[in-house]
């Protein structure tokens, strides 16, 4: 079981990661809606930080070339996708895709699973970064044509063993889940716990 930590906002927060030597790190960008978005100088700080063998990913919205090309400079490994993919990529930007689908949009999952840039699909919960759960029988049984299966949406220490149980993901994704409660940022005896968890299954 793969574990992806999602939203970081700070390089500090990368030694959390490689303490535990979790799996993905994700880094919300372009983006100004989301508490955790941070800038592109920002995210270059944090990867700085990463051990190597964390795989970066950079957490988009409908981005365009030019942000894609972006994110491939600053030598992210992956690019998360919200919304629509672009209509194409940059020729000289080599750069997996993790297809992120809101629950309600898996009507259009199918479009997308001969992609073959797409490297796995992100299960999430109707509104994105909300921190609240979803009917996971909703993604039982998918076929993703080889796709990984990410489950997010709502994933904490105290739930992801029955999400585990009940989905059986490739990859577990959590943010708003492994932070303080009353202030900003990721919380490292939450991300203890969560990994402990998961790696208890």
């Amino acid at each position: 079981m793969k574990i992806k930590i999602c939203g970081l906002t700070d390089p500090g927060e990368a030694g959390y990661l490689n303490r535990h030597q979790v799996d993905y790190a994700g880094m919300v960008l372009f983006y100004p809606e989301s508490k955790r978005n941070i800038s592109l100088e920002k995210a270059k700080l944090i990867l700085s930080e990463l051990d190597d063998g964390i795989i970066s990913v950079a957490v988009t919205v409908s981005p365009d070339p030019d942000r894609i090309r972006a994110v491939f400079n600053a030598g992210f490994d992956l690019i998360q996708i919200h919304g629509p993919l672009p209509g194409h990529f940059p020729d000289d930007v080599k750069l997996p895709v993790f297809k992120a689908f809101n629950v309600k949009d898996l009507p259009m999952l199918e479009n997308y699973t001969r992609d073959e840039n797409i490297r796995g699909f992100v299960m999430d919960a109707a509104t994105p970064g909300s921190g609240k759960t979803f009917d996971w029988n909703l993604i039982r049984g998918l076929d993703l044509n080889g796709r990984l299966l990410i489950l997010a949406g709502g994933l904490n220490p105290s739930n992801i063993i029955e999400a585990i149980d009940h989905v059986h993901p490739d990859v577990v994704d959590v943010s708003s889940g492994v932070e303080y409660d009353d202030r900003p940022g990721k919380d490292p005896e939450k991300i203890a716990s969560f990994v402990r968890a998961v790696r208890s299954c």
